[in-house]
């Protein structure tokens, strides 16, 4: 007999088990191989249906490049400043909206040409086999796709699917959008390559460029979208400045269609190139308009003094009236030309103070060299302030804020007012030397006014046209020196790597990166089901589940049953199912043994619940004792659920309820089978009051008359977690076997089997662990591996081999058979 005190348990151990995770894991191979399948498939169709993303870069260089033709002997000066501000400047001046603006508008990248693919639309600028000319004047479809469709080699078609009998136009010379109304819902028409089309929802030329026999036929789609918009794309633009270099830019932009990316890059840096060159000459421009506008009114006096020396020679002898007057006429000459030059230094200080006082822009002031100004802090600040004033205007469509604006506001008034105070102390020496000129030439105006009045008129007049001839050649040479400035000027921006496409750039999708991850999710899926339900699972799984729970000896191990009968140890006596049996029958051999239990044998089997296979086990351990040749009788004693009739092919009319209740004798009921040795009293009629007829004494009758008959008498008992029938037989067996089935009975009915053996409810209890599967989803030889046998190798010729169903599960068994065979 057991002791009660050996009944532990451990309900509430909480240990993780690897071992039987990590094999229970990977006998869920196939969920993983579904999940790589699908991650897999996943990850192709995404690959698949996302456009590749590339990215193109060009690098341009910022520094001040000085004029070749600017040296200190050169009377014109602006070039100014340095790299400094510069680079940040650019860098801002490239993601302005006024920058952008004028790259798109050259390039129209507000027209969009795609293809249909499978599975998107491709964006096809710069592979398309014609080029558009739009009249920019008139109406063109807005935001709709036009198909374009070449049907000959002078032809194509153009289908326009309008969902409504109006449609949106836009009108790109003001981006004025407006409503038109259309005929036909679909418009289709054939035009020849080169006309214009004017229809009152598309106004455009189209021509042939890059065209090639299979162009015939493609269809291309071809949407007009708002310029602000596409503007507004275009400004994203990546800007880096090199740290190692400052005056390095690094210029990319992210897209789909490299055609149109390098388009785009090439073209915002040569608008760019062209803009700063463009202010750079700003300086140069004025100077060259003012002076264009002095020589223009120079030219009118010249003319006229020449007229007025020609009309007075006609009437006097020159030769006799310049004897005696040549001496006073190189004099005033000289005079005249200094007090010229003073005259216009302070004719452009005046137009200069007025202008600091009167203006905000100060860009276009003319140079200060024109007027002859050499002083060199207003020749300085002027060129300052000019370039302060050409940067904010830059700022004004590119920064948002008032910070930039501030500070360069404040450089401007400082430079203004340092220029107003070197205005006023220059004015002041330049008066003192107008002044002085002023006294000589009066000193010989008073000595020629006593000369004859024609000598006097002649060099009046003489003196007016070399004075103007003086003042225009001088203007002609500052005109020239101007010119050749500007022509010699170079841009400060250079290009060091224009944008090429040289393949690759392949930013995304990551196809690599894309499969990585669907392994991951393949794998990390399913382990993350297969520890749910691990974890979630109150079944009992294996030998550990028994023994964590229960100290009751565990008897035997059954396998799984694969034939459609409950009789597998007859039908397959060499079988492993049988071998396990056969062990059974062993080990209760030794407990009757050692329970001194002599003559006829009494073994009770029960289990928790219904469907554990408790009869199953009593069929078949009932028949390893026939066919040992000794005298075995099944009694069906499960009155609630008979079964036991059905393998053996016989009526369930009569039965143990029939002798219970005094109907028939015991001869009457207990029925032959077609196993030797073996009979069997099967339940009967299911009475109403099945619990009463079992503790009747017409029943320890029944136990008395056969145990006089049979070697052994197997009982088949209710569920003892459901009915306490089992309960009052238990004084009738010599041994009890309680039936667990693997992933079926619940561990919390190991405690209460521990409960009622404590309270001596049950005794002499082992148990028997049915429907092991040795390679199921518990691993692997996980646990004894008792209920299959001895192996491929060991077994070969002990018992038969079953072989396993599923295709993987046959050919490795095939396999594994050929090389046990091999080897023996």
């Amino acid at each position: 007999m057991l002791d009660v005190k050996d009944f532990t348990f451990f309900d509430k151990q909480n240990s993780f088990d690897f071992k039987g995770f990590l094999i229970k894991t990977l006998s869920y191979w196939k969920w993983f191989v579904v999940g790589l399948i699908i991650a897999f498939s996943i990850a192709h169709q995404v690959n698949v249906r996302k456009q590749k993303i590339y990215g193109i870069e060009t690098t341009i260089a910022v520094q001040e490049e000085n004029n070749p033709f600017f040296t200190s002997n050169t009377s014109l000066v602006f070039n100014w400043g340095g790299t400094s501000d510069k680079v940040q400047m650019i860098s801002t001046t490239l993601k302005s909206r006024s920058h952008n603006e004028l790259v798109v508008d050259k390039l129209q990248f507000y027209i969009d040409y795609f293809k249909q693919t499978k599975y998107f639309l491709q964006d096809v600028y710069g592979q398309v086999p014609f080029k558009i000319t739009l009249d920019k004047n008139k109406n063109q479809l807005f935001g709709q796709f036009i198909k374009v469709k070449m049907v000959s080699n002078n032809s194509y078609q153009i289908t326009i699917p309008f969902q409504t009998n109006t449609a949106q136009v836009i009108r790109y010379i003001d981006n004025k959008k407006s409503i038109v109304p259309i005929e036909n819902k679909e418009f289709k028409e054939i035009f020849k390559i080169g006309e214009t089309v004017n229809l009152p929802f598309l106004n455009w030329k189209l021509d042939i460029s890059n065209f090639e026999e299979n162009n015939f036929n493609e269809e291309i789609l071809v949407r007009f979208n708002s310029f602000d918009n596409t503007v507004s794309a275009c400004m994203g633009l990546n800007v880096v400045i090199d740290e190692k270099a400052g005056s390095i830019l690094k210029i990319g932009v992210q897209g789909t269609n490299k055609d149109r990316m390098v388009d785009f890059l090439n073209t915002t840096v040569n608008v760019l190139i062209k803009r700063q060159l463009d202010n750079k000459n700003k300086f140069a421009d004025n100077t060259i308009s003012f002076i264009d506008e002095t020589l223009g009114s120079m030219e009118k006096q010249l003319k006229n003094s020449g007229d007025e020396i020609k009309d007075f020679g006609k009437n006097n002898n020159i030769i006799d009236i310049e004897q005696g007057g040549t001496s006073f006429k190189n004099q005033l000459l000289d005079y005249d030309a200094q007090k010229d030059a003073v005259e216009r230094k302070i004719a452009y200080l005046s137009s200069l103070r007025s202008y600091l006082k009167n203006s905000v822009d100060f860009s276009k002031l003319p140079a200060p060299t024109i007027a002859g100004i050499d002083e060199p802090n207003i020749n300085t600040n002027v060129g300052k302030i000019i370039a302060l004033s050409i940067q904010r205007s830059e700022l004004e469509y590119s920064v948002k804020g008032t910070f930039s604006y501030e500070r360069l506001d404040n450089e401007i008034q400082s430079i203004k007012k340092v220029l107003l105070e070197n205005e006023s102390t220059y004015r002041n020496s330049l008066q003192y030397d107008l002044n002085g000129v002023n006294k000589k030439i009066a000193k010989i105006e008073s000595e020629i006014s006593r000369l004859p009045e024609n000598k006097q008129e002649w060099l009046k007049l003489s003196r007016k046209y070399n004075l103007s001839d003086n003042i225009y050649n001088t203007f002609l040479q500052k005109r020239s020196e101007a010119s050749i400035v500007k022509a010699a000027n170079l841009s400060d921006i250079q290009f060091i790597d224009p944008a090429k496409d040289v393949g690759g750039g392949l930013l995304g999708p990551k196809t690599s990166v894309n499969y990585v991850l669907a392994f991951f999710m393949g794998i990390l899926i399913p382990l993350a089901l297969v520890f749910f339900i691990f974890f979630i699972s109150n079944s009992v799984q294996n030998i550990e589940d028994i023994s964590s729970q229960t100290q009751l000896p565990l008897i035997g191990i059954v396998g799984v049953k694969h034939s459609e009968s409950n009789l597998s140890v007859f039908e397959r006596p060499k079988s492993a199912l049988s071998e396990s049996f056969r062990a059974i029958r062993s080990s209760l051999q030794f407990l009757y043994k050692k329970n001194n239990i002599d003559g006829s044998k009494t073994l009770m089997l029960t289990s928790s619940v219904s469907g554990e296979g408790k009869t199953y086990c009593s069929l078949n351990i009932a028949t390893v004792f026939a066919l040992s040749e000794k005298k075995t009788i099944i009694l069906g004693l499960d009155l609630r659920k008979p079964k036991i009739f059905d393998d053996f092919n016989i009526q369930n009319e009569i039965g143990a309820v029939n002798f219970l209740i005094g109907q028939n004798t015991l001869e009457e009921v207990i029925k032959k089978t077609q196993i030797p040795y073996l009979d069997v009293i099967t339940s009967g009629p299911i009475p109403p009051n099945p619990s009463e007829l079992i503790l009747g004494d017409s029943m320890k009758e029944m136990i008395g008359e056969l145990k006089k008959k049979y070697d052994y008498i197997i009982l088949d008992t209710p569920p003892v977690g459901l009915v306490s029938d089992a309960l009052e037989l238990s004084q009738y067996c010599d041994v009890t076997l309680y039936i667990i089935r693997q992933n079926f009975t619940k561990k919390e009915m190991l405690t209460l089997l521990n409960n009622r053996t404590k309270r001596g409810e049950l005794n002499n209890v082992s148990i028997i662990f049915n429907g092991y599967e040795n390679k199921a989803k518990y691993g692997a030889g996980y646990g004894y591996g008792y209920g299959y046998g001895y192996g491929y190798g060991y077994g070969n010729g002990y018992h038969e081999d079953e072989e396993p169903k599923g295709f993987f599960a046959k050919w490795k068994y095939r396999i594994l058979k050929k090389f046990s065979n091999g080897n023996n």
